[in-house]
C-alpha cells in the first residue's frame, strides 16, 4: 500500500507540474464527495455483537487530459466507529493518439460496453458492477485499444490485461475482445467477441432501437464457450413531463438465481430526481427494494435514499447480513 501511495503522489506531483508548465494545455477539474451510509443488520443472521455500523467516507477525485494523456485519480478516506482507513487508486492513467479514423490507446482505461442498465452479459472488458447505490467512476483495466471510426460504422480490439496472470480468477486474466457498431436508421446494431486465456472464448449480440420519442427498446445475448447463455430484453417509456418507466428482464447462466426482473420508475423536474426501482428474482421470490431522491445544481448535487433487501426466509437475498441501507452524499464538482 505504501509504494501505491508513494507511486500515485508521484503521479500527482508530475500532473501538477505538467498542468503548471501549460496551464491551457493540461487542465485539473474534479469532484469532492462526503457520504454517510447507516447499515441495518439482519437480526436472524448477526448476533448483537456483530451488528452492522454506519460509516463516513470522503472522496476526492481528481481528473486531468492534455498533451496525449488522461488521467483520473481517487483519494478515499473511510471513519467507521474508532476505526478509520485510507486508500488511493488510479481509475485511468493513458495515452491516447488522435490519427482521424483510427484512435489509439495505451494504459488504464475504462472501456464499458453493451445496452443494458441493470445488467450488461457483454460487457467484456471493464465488467463493471452493477446497480451502485451512489454512481462512482469505475477503476478501469489495463489495455492497448485500437478503434476505427466512419459515419455509420466502428470497430473496437482490446488485448485487456496483457500482464495478468493466466490462471487470475477475479476477471483480470488476459484476454482480446472486439466490438463492432453499426447504425442503421434509428436502430443501433453491436456484435462482441472475446478469448480469454482461463475463461474461453465468447460471442454476443446486442440492439438498441428508438421506437419513438417516447419509446426505446433494447436487447444483449452472449454465448459462452461452455454452452452457457446470458441475455436480457428492456425497454424504457418516457412521457413528456419527463416521467421514466424502464422494464428489463434477464437470465445469467452463470449466477445461482438465473431470473431476474426489474423495474425502474423515475422523474426528472428542475434538477430534482425521485427514482425507485424494484429487483425480483423469481426463483426464490427474493427482492431488493431501493428508492431514492437527488438534487443537481451547477456545482453541487445531494442525494439519498434507502435500499432494503427482501422475500421469504429462505430466498438468496434475506440471507445477507445487512437487511437495509440508507445514505446521504453531497458531491461539490471544480
Amino acid at each position: 500500500m505504501q509504494h501505491r501511495r508513494l507511486a500515485l503522489s508521484v503521479l500527482l506531483w508530475g500532473l501538477a507540474g505538467a498542468a503548471q508548465a501549460e496551464p491551457n494545455a493540461m487542465p485539473i477539474s474534479g469532484q469532492v464527495r462526503v457520504q454517510h451510509d447507516e447499515l441495518q443488520a439482519n437480526l436472524a443472521l448477526a448476533g448483537p455483537a456483530r451488528l452492522p455500523t454506519g460509516f463516513s467516507t470522503l472522496e476526492t477525485e481528481l481528473r486531468a487530459s492534455g498533451l496525449g494523456l488522461t488521467t483520473v485519480v481517487t483519494l478515499q478516506q473511510r471513519q467507521q466507529a474508532d476505526a478509520g482507513s485510507s486508500r488511493a487508486w488510479v481509475n485511468e492513467f493513458y495515452a491516447s493518439h488522435d490519427g482521424g479514423a483510427w484512435q489509439l490507446s495505451a494504459g488504464k482505461k475504462i472501456v464499458s460496453w453493451d445496452v443494458g442498465y441493470g445488467f450488461r452479459p457483454n460487457d467484456m472488458v471493464q465488467q463493471e458492477a452493477r446497480r451502485s447505490l451512489v454512481a462512482t467512476t469505475p477503476e478501469g483495466r489495463p489495455l492497448l485499444l485500437a478503434e476505427h471510426f466512419n459515419a455509420d460504422t466502428a470497430w473496437s480490439v482490446v488485448w485487456v490485461n496483457p500482464t495478468g496472470a493466466a490462471d487470475d480468477a477475479s476477471g483480470n486474466e488476459p484476454a482480446v475482445a472486439t466490438r463492432f457498431y453499426k447504425r442503421h436508421g434509428a436502430v443501433d446494431w453491436y456484435g462482441f467477441a472475446r478469448s480469454g486465456v482461463r475463461v474461453g472464448s465468447s460471442a454476443g449480440a446486442a440492439v438498441a432501437w428508438v421506437a419513438s420519442d417516447a419509446l426505446e427498446l433494447h436487447g444483449s445475448v452472449r454465448y459462452l464457450n461452455r454452452g452457457v447463455k446470458q441475455a436480457l430484453v428492456g425497454g424504457t417509456w418516457t412521457t413528456q413531463s419527463q416521467v421514466s418507466l424502464l422494464a428489463e428482464a434477464w437470465w445469467d447462466g452463470t449466477a445461482a438465481l438465473q431470473r431476474n426482473l426489474m423495474l425502474r420508475m423515475s422523474w426528472q423536474h428542475e434538477g430534482w430526481q425521485p427514482a425507485l426501482d424494484v429487483l425480483y428474482t423469481p426463483q426464490d421470490r427474493g427482492r431488493v427494494v431501493t428508492g431514492s431522491l437527488a438534487w443537481q445544481g451547477d456545482r453541487v448535487q445531494v442525494q439519498g435514499g434507502v435500499r432494503v433487501y427482501g422475500g421469504p426466509p429462505a430466498a438468496q437475498w434475506t440471507q445477507l447480513p445487512v437487511r437495509s441501507q440508507a445514505y446521504a452524499a453531497v458531491t461539490w464538482s471544480f
